[in-house]
């Protein structure tokens, strides 16, 4: 028997992802405005992690940081995750290279709670898509895991 473990990514994903939906937005604000005006638009308190932003290696001598912002509805425990998804010229998921936001909703009721919040976000001028998205189309969700 070989002393290595090796990681079920698929299992993992599985895991990670279940009780989820995942809306893609489009927005030209920076991160930080966008953050601040769900905020105050959607009545929540989003919050930057900073050690768990991602950082994905783009080349040798560079590597490139998206943030993460989350909160976790106090009442029924429904957890808000908002992922950046462009930095710069770099992309985080480049299957989904026309957005700029990543939402994810963890919580028993995803997938209604994430087609009220895209009721809400189309009424926002600065937002100009929000969709949900199958996470079977995305290549590369293993970058979101945290």
């Amino acid at each position: 028997m070989s002393g290595k473990l090796i990681l079920d990514m698929e299992a993992m994903q599985e895991d990670f992802f279940a009780d989820t939906a995942l809306i893609g937005i489009v927005s030209a604000l920076p991160h930080y405005r966008f953050c601040w005006l769900m905020n105050q638009k959607l009545d929540i308190e989003f919050a930057r992690e900073p050690e768990q932003d991602i950082m994905v290696q783009a080349s040798a001598k560079r590597q490139v940081y998206y943030s993460i912002y989350k909160y976790q509805m106090p009442l029924n425990g429904s957890t808000y995750t908002l992922y950046q998804l462009k930095r710069d010229k770099d992309i985080l998921l480049p299957e989904v290279k026309q957005l700029d936001y990543l939402w994810m909703v963890q919580s028993a009721s995803a997938e209604e709670d994430a087609q009220k919040l895209i009721q809400h976000l189309r009424e926002i001028p600065e937002v100009q898509l929000a969709q949900v998205l199958s996470p079977e189309r995305m290549k590369n969700l293993s970058h979101l895991i945290l």
